[in-house]
């Protein structure tokens, strides 16, 4: 009975065309839009957090000052990283991290950049990777060697393509700084900034040949990163406690240092997108609604216009829940072809406004599957009253109509 439901319905469809490709444009719109909306903010989450990762593993960041201004605040010195790293557990890794603003020359070519002091396991700290050379070691860092590690934005802008640069003098200031190394290319890091335009060298490179401040002081920010699957609050809490009182900060003063704690920022930008996709999602569902009143309407009008076809129906013996069923199908039909055809149209819009957003394609199953049955949902609710109203009919009344 109900094969034979829908291919009366498929058959009324075909009949009436063109108001039946309008009854639909309203769940087609609902649906893409749900769908577009969702896999877009799911895209938006996944490009946040790979971005964030690109930082480092389990990556926090020591600064002084409060945020990202370090105003007036004092720098922290060789023994805070000495003291963070023997009293905080936790701690996979650390390194202290200075920069300053240079003017990278190399021939005829130059680029303002920074220059980055560090030491040898701040590559794994930040999870560089190598594609040319090496990383600097430790007996490089202890003897100030004038070695660095480049970006790949400072080897395509000072080197060109098809220029090895292991082994050239890259001029900074006064010094001339040996290429050991390029690493593999990140692109852009959580805050939209290059992470290849830079310029690794040892911190006491820095200190002594760049800044002249050669006491293991005024370093910039520390790096620490945590054992995996060690609570990164607690590492902060333990991190903050040992600062406060290193610096001297009284019970009742605030920080004047701050604790960047990646894993906690992407769990926070996470967690707005996911609200804002569901509000977006929320509003673009509106129109389902919309569109569900269109079925309702039309069902009405098709009643209305199928009145004398009901009536013989019911004369020769047709029962009522058989004609409920017959304009139920119908209208499950309607939503149910419109809910496919706006899959297929947000499927479509997805690929193309992924490029312009920036984000991956992120395709979810669940939230197509959920945007179809809703879409059939919508045609069973709205489509109900019609089809009761069809089956309610009296024949010899039904019969009467003209």
């Amino acid at each position: 009975m109900i094969f034979n439901a829908l291919l009366i319905a498929i058959r009324e469809i075909r009949r009436n065309l063109t108001r039946s490709f309008l009854t639909v444009v309203g769940i087609v719109i609902g649906v893409a839009a749900v769908v577009t909306m969702v896999t877009l903010g799911r895209g938006a989450t996944v490009s946040v957090k790979e971005q964030i990762s690109k930082m480092g593993s389990n990556l926090l960041i020591l600064r002084p000052g409060q945020g990202w201004g370090s105003r007036g605040a004092p720098q922290f010195t060789l023994a805070d990283v000495n003291a963070i790293r023997d009293q905080t557990p936790g701690i996979a890794g650390i390194a202290p991290f200075v920069r300053t603003n240079v003017t990278a020359v190399y021939q005829e070519n130059d680029r303002a950049t920074d220059v980055q002091g560090t030491t040898a396991n701040y590559f794994g700290i930040a999870n560089w990777n190598i594609t040319l050379g090496r990383f600097f070691t430790d007996d490089e860092v202890k003897d100030a060697a004038p070695v660095c590690v480049i970006g790949e934005t400072i080897r395509e802008e000072l080197f060109g393509e098809g220029v090895d640069p292991i082994g050239c003098k890259i001029r900074a200031k006064s010094i001339s700084f040996e290429v050991v190394g390029v690493t593999a290319a990140k692109g852009q890091g959580g805050f939209g900034d290059d992470l290849d335009d830079n310029i690794i060298t040892p911190y006491t490179t820095v200190q002594r040949r760049l800044t002249g401040r050669g006491n293991g002081q005024n370093i910039n920010q520390i790096m620490i990163s945590g054992i995996d699957g060690y609570p990164g609050a607690n590492i902060v809490a333990d991190v903050g406690s040992l600062m406060r009182e290193r610096r001297g900060i009284r019970p009742n003063e605030n920080d004047n240092f701050y604790v960047f704690d990646s894993q906690q920022l992407a769990e926070v930008i996470s967690s707005s997108t996911k609200v804002m996709t569901s509000l977006l999602g929320s509003v673009a569902g509106v129109s389902l609604l919309v569109g569900g009143i269109g079925i309702m309407n039309i069902m009405l009008v098709s009643v209305t216009e199928r009145t004398r076809e009901i009536g013989i129906r019911l004369a020769i013996g047709a029962r009522a829940r058989e004609v409920l069923l017959q304009f139920l199908v119908e209208a499950v039909t309607l939503s149910c072809v419109g809910g496919i055809a706006g899959i297929i149209l947000a499927y479509g819009l997805c690929v193309m406004l992924v490029k312009v957003v920036g984000a991956p394609f992120v395709f979810d199953l669940r939230i197509n599957v959920i945007a179809f049955v809703f879409s059939a949902a919508i045609g069973i609710g709205f489509g109900f009253m019609p089809a009761r109203r069809a089956a309610s009919l009296d024949p010899i009344e039904a019969l009467r109509h003209e």
